[in-house]
């Protein structure tokens, strides 16, 4: 699923969906993204949500990561085999890539949802 380049994280990004969050924990390394309407409305991520990424982190096995594929950022599970790392969409299991490591751009370390239901 495709996901929105929103900024860096810095103390003061106005967001609504990081009302209550510190944000001066998290490094300089992070960045926010939104879903994109891809998600849909039902399951663990959806439409709006807002995610932490770390480009400095290195995936590792069922991590939640953020690729560019086909020129889009797109979101993917990870599947490390060795020293190779697999990307498997969360919503189309079937849809797997093999990645390259110059794509990613950066490990999911926090997920916030504007509204909760």
């Amino acid at each position: 699923m495709r996901v929105n380049y929103v900024g860096p994280l810095v103390a003061g990004l106005g967001h609504p969906a990081l009302e209550g969050y510190d944000t001066t924990c998290f490094g300089t390394s992070c960045y926010l993204v939104e879903v994109s309407e891809e998600a849909g409305v039902d399951g663990p991520l959806i439409e709006g949500d807002v995610l932490v990424v770390d480009e400095g982190r290195v995936p590792q096995h069922n991590d939640l990561a953020v690729a560019v594929v086909e020129g889009e950022q797109r979101l993917f599970n990870t599947v490390r085999i060795g020293n190779s790392l697999l990307l498997v969409p969360p919503l189309d299991k079937s849809g797997a890539v093999p990645a390259r490591w110059s794509d990613l751009r950066g490990v999911v370390i926090r997920q916030a949802r504007r509204y909760a239901f």
